[in-house]
């Protein structure tokens, strides 16, 4: 047994090895493939702890609590329990070896059994939950392992629980072989009391045999992996390390917020000096190697846990974008396509078939079939890329730090500069935006109809004063603010507030353009570079420094991306400062007289743009929570998962063609909590969320009652005494 055991094992391991090694320096050569990435190498010691805090610490993993905290206990153990490997090859040559020093150290063995216990007992739960979620019947869809390649995940389960199941056995015949003390064996000596009655000769047999085993099933699993390149669900333990390193946000964020610049060579491309460029330039990505490098390892990274899947309204709501299956789509594209790509062109012709054909797919067009799965074509089908509200709840839930959001903005902008390729109903908004700096397609003089009647002066730059040092606050009015009816009703509400605390602001009027977020966000970024460049003028010009903007939409792009232009601004959102006034003693929340605000139930919907993207969560809450009378309740899905009104993205200018319209599906489950009043702190949110609730009043499905208000708007209420004006115009 010991000669066979021993032949086994070092045979499997000298071809696992061998085979591995290779299949590394195949991923490696992929991933080389892509471009340069610019950024990822900063702030070094703040990414080692980003990377520990992440790896040692699962806090991504754990914002799913039980799965969380399972994973981190098989972590551990497929870590620490390596040195049980090395003591399995020391046990085919003599029974009784230990390691070293620590061999028969009491914490050590005690430490090596309870970790295996416990990584034995985690397993089985995480075996049980996929088994339980797997995707089966009519609700098939809505499991996160929908579309996951299950084999590869029972397969990487199966291999721990066998080596749990062998150390443990391991120890119970150690335990009989060294007649040790059972101290030495908190977990097996109950196996080793079972095995006692066998012969010294059978348990050095049984030992040769376990050990043997555990070895198999060890290299078996790295002989898997060498030849599936694309197995993330078991890759991920090497390759998770070096794409958190290189993660975008040195400091741990996510990869939300200001959208990343377009670039060329690793560098942003200078939109002033856009002749200067090389013809073969790449606007976007267009092929599968005008991803970065870091791109391509976040498509290798992936695990297939479907926790994007789970949260991504677009999937939630039957559209067919799924994130996790946009990202293994494109792994699986780069890995097949690789060969090609890495050969000489005089080597090409020599390819097989399926490279060549690879090759030659595009990586945005028509599918075959499912076109969340395609079978044929293009690799991404249009309806996949042009869903995403770009909401970032896909890049929230990500363990392992996979951009999705900044992967598909690429991908639209090579589609509408490129290929002129994008949904007919974006042209007006383009349209729009060239010709009068607005969505709406409306006057450039009528930005300042909003305040028509206000029984104070809104100073105007330009107009009223020569620059901002006269004020304290640039109040940035918006598209949305300045033209959509009910926009406007939050933009006279914030002014009133400001008015009546005392603070000094000025808006800039006829003189502000759209800050560029619907251009940007629907890939076209030269519209956006002229809108937002104009801007920039603007603020240098006003002296701007401290900005409070009403549009999440306008507050993420103006705080996170116009320092990509050089103009740096203290940017905050209405619900921030109207906080802070209120926490000040400058603006006081009273009960009206008659009470009609007593027992009023109030919901939150979190915008996308300033929650997760922004991580503005609780001023809007502690506004609503210092209205007198009222009552606040929270949604199911709220904070870090709210669910998406589906504006986002320049969703706001597309129909829905596919599926329940994500904005009906959000008013149900806001209308589903009672609240008489739906408040939020975006323009966009609150337009999708009213007409979400005019479906649902037409059917016969909320109150006539209920009523979608800015959180500006309730708290105007309060401190005026009155109930809001919900259909009043300005």
């Amino acid at each position: 047994m010991q000669v066979f055991a021993v032949v086994v094992s070092l045979a499997i391991t000298i071809v696992a090895v061998a085979m591995f090694a290779r299949a590394i320096g195949q991923i490696v050569a992929v991933i080389k493939t892509g471009q340069p990435a610019a950024g990822r190498s900063d702030r070094k010691a703040a990414r080692w702890a980003t990377l520990l805090k992440e790896t040692l610490g699962h806090t991504r993993m754990l914002q799913w609590s039980v799965v969380g905290a399972l994973h981190w206990f098989v972590f551990v153990g497929f870590g620490f329990l390596f040195f049980t490997l090395v003591n399995a090859f020391g046990q085919l040559f003599d029974a009784g070896f230990a390691l070293p020093l620590v061999g028969h150290w009491a914490p050590f063995e005690w430490a090596t059994e309870l970790i295996a216990g416990l990584m034995l007992v985690s397993i089985v739960g995480l075996i049980a939950i996929r088994l339980l979620n797997r995707p089966a019947g009519a609700k098939a869809r809505y499991s996160r392992f929908s579309g996951s390649r299950m084999w590869q995940g029972y397969f990487v389960e199966g291999v721990i629980l066998g080596i749990g199941l062998c150390i443990l056995t391991l120890r119970g015949a150690e335990y009989g072989l060294r007649d040790a003390s059972a101290t030495h064996f908190p977990l097996t000596f109950f196996i080793g009391e079972a095995l006692s009655g066998l012969g010294q000769a059978t348990l050095e047999n049984v030992i040769y045999l376990v050990a043997m085993l555990k070895i198999v099933i060890s290299f078996t699993w790295m002989i898997v992996l060498a030849r599936n390149t694309t197995m993330g669900v078991a890759w991920h333990r090497f390759t998770a390390w070096p794409n958190i390193w290189f993660k975008r946000e040195a400091s741990g964020g996510t990869a939300l917020g200001g959208l990343q610049p377009m670039m060329a060579g690793g560098k942003p491309i200078d939109f002033e000096d856009i002749e200067a460029l090389d013809e073969d330039t790449a606007f976007g990505v267009g092929k599968v190697e005008d991803f970065t490098w870091k791109g391509l390892l976040d498509f290798t990274t992936c695990t297939e846990c479907g926790r994007c899947q789970s949260q991504c309204p677009a999937w939630n709501t039957e559209k067919p974008l799924s994130p996790k299956l946009l990202i293994t789509n494109l792994r699986d594209h780069a890995h097949a396509k690789a060969p090609y790509l890495l050969a000489d062109e005089a080597d090409r012709d020599a390819l097989p078939d399926a490279v060549h054909a690879e090759a030659r797919r595009e990586l945005v067009g028509a599918t075959e079939g499912d076109p969340a799965l395609p079978s044929g074509g293009a690799v991404i089908d249009p309806d996949v890329l042009w869903s995403c509200t770009s909401c970032g709840a896909c890049v929230q839930q990500c363990p392992v730090d996979i951009e999705h959001v900044d992967h598909i903005m690429d991908m639209r902008r090579y589609q509408v500069l490129v290929e002129s390729s994008f949904p007919t109903e974006l042209n007006q908004l383009f349209k729009g935006l060239e010709n009068k700096g607005n969505p709406w397609n409306m006057a450039p003089t009528a930005r300042m109809d909003w305040a028509n009647g206000l029984p104070f002066e809104v100073r105007q730059v330009g107009v009223d004063i020569d620059n901002l040092d006269e004020v304290e606050w640039l109040f940035w009015v918006g598209c949305a603010g300045a033209y959509e009816d009910r926009a406007k009703k939050t933009t006279r509400a914030v002014a009133e507030l400001l008015n009546e605390a005392g603070v000094s602001f000025a808006v800039l009027g006829n003189g502000e353009t759209c800050s560029g977020d619907p251009a940007r966000r629907s890939g076209n970024e030269f519209v956006y570079q002229q809108l937002a460049m104009q801007n920039a003028e603007v603020f240098k010009e006003a002296n701007a420094t401290k900005v409070v903007a009403t549009c999440a939409h306008c507050f993420n792009t103006l705080k996170n991306e116009y320092g990509q232009l050089g103009v740096q601004l203290e940017v905050v959102h209405h619900t921030q400062l109207l906080d802070r006034l209120v926490r000040n003693g400058r603006l006081t929340p009273l009960a009206p007289v008659d009470g009609s605000v007593a027992g009023k139930t109030i919901t939150y919907h979190d915008p996308c743009y300033l929650g997760r993207h922004n991580q503005v969560y609780e001023p809007p809450r502690e506004l609503l929570s210092v209205i007198p009378g009222a009552d606040f309740k929270e949604m199911p899905r709220n904070g870090q998962r709210s669910f998406c009104c589906g504006a986002g993205g320049a969703r706001m200018w597309m129909e829905e063609k596919v599926g329940e319209r994500i904005n009906l599906n959000r008013t149900t489950e806001a209308v589903g909590t009672g609240a008489k009043q739906i408040a939020t702190g975006c323009p966009f949110c609150r337009v999708m969320m009213s007409d979400g609730l005019t479906q649902l009043q037409a059917g016969g499905s909320a109150a006539d009652d209920v009523e979608v208000l800015d959180v500006a708007q309730l708290l105007l209420a309060a401190v005026r005494r009155t109930d809001p004006p919900a259909s009043a115009t300005p």
